[in-house]
């Protein structure tokens, strides 16, 4: 892996723990909106400008990016953004609940994204990927790292354990109760030199960002007919998380409707192709099961993986499309349908359960998490992960660490 240190604006020391924002896509305008009338100086600012402008304005329009660049600049010129003396790279460290997580904030090279180096485990919507480049280009700056995961060696541990021993930039609790403690690493030149014994990282979570900055970099190199690989465009920022610090949530699912038939009848086609349990506990406690919520019930759901079957097929998120979504349920495509939802599992099983009471969804599915083994082992595949399969807590800070060019 190719990283190095960078000359990025942070926020003003008193203002980070107000500036610092989740990121774009977590929210929905109305929710920014909440967020900026609660914390004037939130990053949101710059990276939902337009929970900051009339109701009603499309949020693909050019108005909002370039809305966007308005207070990007005015954060600057307030002094809420100051640039760092010189490049750094920084110790990021979360805390949520009983779970830590720490990583190294740097930038890492667009060829390596475009190479493989930076491997992937799901398909881009170019709807999404467009926004990111028209953001990223509008500002001339990465407002928002994207999140790796890599297997660290003992080199790269007594770094960090080094860093965390001195006084920290930054730490706070941001509203979610999350605990955001960040260090500039003493020696960048002995964190890039460690990492060049790594041979590559993998997108837990980031695809649009990271895609949307390979496209940027490409149409500025172009641009530029004395280009050399090493100017700022061709750099994003990244946090590297060592692989075993990482916590996946399960994604779950709700559907709106049973495909036309009665309960009973859904229920003996369903115990056709798994193990049917009469009760099951709403979170499942191992791979292979999944727990469905139907007419008031909890049902454990018991697959088996066929002979020979590739890391995806093996996924419990692939073995429910495969056996009950597509051929029972009728959601050939879950990337487009809309008879099915996806619910991040931060927001629990009882809310999956209240949907369905609600009568807001007809039945409910439970998953159990995707291990990192799993998604390392699909992306040195070169293969695809189904959609919504992964879920990441907690979730990268927006507005601490901006990279320009």
């Amino acid at each position: 892996m190719r990283i190095r240190a960078f000359q990025g604006l942070v926020p003003r020391a008193d203002l980070a723990s107000e500036l610092a924002s989740p990121p774009y896509d977590v929210l929905d305008t109305a929710e920014a909106r909440q967020i900026i009338a609660a914390q004037p100086h939130s990053f949101l600012r710059a990276v939902r400008a337009e929970a900051t402008m009339p109701e009603g304005v499309d949020p693909y329009s050019g108005e909002v990016y370039e809305q966007s660049r308005k207070n990007f600049v005015r954060m600057q010129e307030e002094g809420e953004l100051v640039r760092e003396a010189s490049p750094q790279i920084y110790l990021y460290r979360q805390v949520m609940g009983d779970h830590a997580q720490t990583g190294i904030t740097a930038v890492c090279h667009a060829d390596e994204y475009a190479s493989g180096l930076i491997r992937k485990h799901e398909k881009t919507r170019p709807e999404k990927e467009d926004d990111r480049v028209r953001l990223n280009t509008a500002l001339s700056a990465h407002i928002e790292p994207v999140f790796l995961a890599f297997e660290s060696t003992p080199q790269i541990d007594a770094l960090m354990k080094a860093a965390a021993a001195s006084a920290p930039l930054f730490d706070f609790t941001a509203p979610d109760g999350v605990q955001h403690t960040m260090w500039r690493m003493p020696d960048s030149a002995a964190v890039t030199a460690a990492f060049a014994s790594v041979p590559h990282s993998y997108i837990a979570d980031g695809h649009h960002r990271s895609a949307g900055a390979a496209r940027v970099g490409l149409a500025r190199r172009e641009a530029n007919p004395g280009h050399t690989g090493e100017e700022d465009y061709n750099w994003f920022p990244a946090v590297l998380f060592p692989q075993d610090q990482l916590k996946i949530l399960p994604y779950n699912r709700l559907v709106t409707d049973l495909n036309g038939l009665h309960p009973e009848e859904f229920l003996v086609r369903v115990s056709h192709v798994c193990r049917l349990q009469p009760s099951a506990p709403p979170s499942p406690a191992k791979p292979g099961h999944v727990s469905m919520y139907l007419g008031g019930n909890w049902l454990g759901l018991e697959f088996d993986v066929p002979a020979g079957a590739d890391p995806v097929s093996r996924l419990d998120v692939s073995l429910l499309q495969d056996n009950i979504l597509a051929p029972i349920l009728g959601i050939d495509d879950p990337r487009t349908s809309k008879r099915i939802d996806f619910v991040g599992g931060i927001r629990g099983t009882d809310h999956l359960r209240a949907q369905v009471d609600a009568k807001r969804a007809a039945v409910a599915f439970s998953m159990h998490p995707v291990t990192m083994r799993q998604l390392m082992d699909i992306a040195d595949a070169g293969q695809i992960m189904p959609p919504k399969s992964t879920w990441f807590e907690p979730k990268l800070r927006s507005g601490l660490f901006i990279h320009t060019f």
